[in-house]
């Protein structure tokens, strides 16, 4: 039976086939098409085709399995993290959700064109703190918080992982050398832990009002 395909989907294939991600039997395979569907999306498209699947908008491997996750979660519709990742379609969602519950990988199909995913910079502990408090308070969402401080989109997930699992601590980075406690003067360990405190209420806070979001978002469902 024929099968329709988007022209959404078209373009993804013409792009893998340009970048020449894979043998064209690999990329039959994947997509699950035929070689003469292939040809016949060359002809149909042609040099503009691929000119226009060149500025197809792309996506990490790291960006659909968070949305999947999300999904997967019961916390979010698909519209709502359609929006909250900024994908193109609600079609696109499925399939990524259709190949993870597959067991399939996800292909990373960004070319390293989206900038949030590719700029990355250092980050002081502080800083990283307050990255992930910014990111639990707009929900975690992890696009808007990369590109708010200019830092890959996978870090940042990363540390609200590390962050929800071991808090503040586990987003020290290990590879320096740090004055034990055992070297710090009364004062300085007070005030460290006055510091602690202030970042865990901040924690909570965020805490909080993403708790208050999900609860408007299931008023609204009702």
């Amino acid at each position: 039976m024929y099968k329709q395909y988007t022209t959404e989907f078209k373009l993804e294939v013409l792009l893998a086939y340009e970048n020449r991600e894979c043998t064209i039997q690999e990329l039959c395979k994947r997509y699950k098409i035929t070689k003469y569907s292939l040809r016949q999306w060359l002809k149909e498209f042609g040099k503009a085709g691929l000119e226009r699947a060149n500025t197809w908008k792309g996506y990490t491997k790291e960006l659909q399995e968070a949305a999947v996750k999300d999904y997967l979660s019961g916390e979010f519709s698909q519209y709502e993290i359609v929006r909250k990742y900024g994908i193109s379609s609600r079609s696109v969602l499925q399939r990524w959700i259709k190949e993870y519950n597959s067991h399939r990988e996800l292909k990373d199909t960004s070319k390293g064109k989206t900038s949030s995913m590719t700029k990355g910079r250092k980050t002081t502990w502080n800083e990283r703190i307050q990255i992930v408090l910014d990111c639990l308070r707009n929900g975690k969402d992890y696009k808007k918080t990369a590109e708010t401080y200019e830092v890959s989109y996978q870090p940042v997930y990363q540390w609200v992982k590390k962050y929800g699992n071991g808090g503040e601590e586990a987003l020290k980075d290990k590879r320096g050398r740090k004055k034990e406690e055992a070297e710090l003067s009364p004062e300085k360990k007070m005030k460290r832990e006055m510091k602690k405190l202030e970042r865990e209420n901040e924690r909570l806070r965020a805490e909080n009002l993403f708790l208050k979001k999900l609860e408007e978002i299931e008023r609204r469902r009702k």
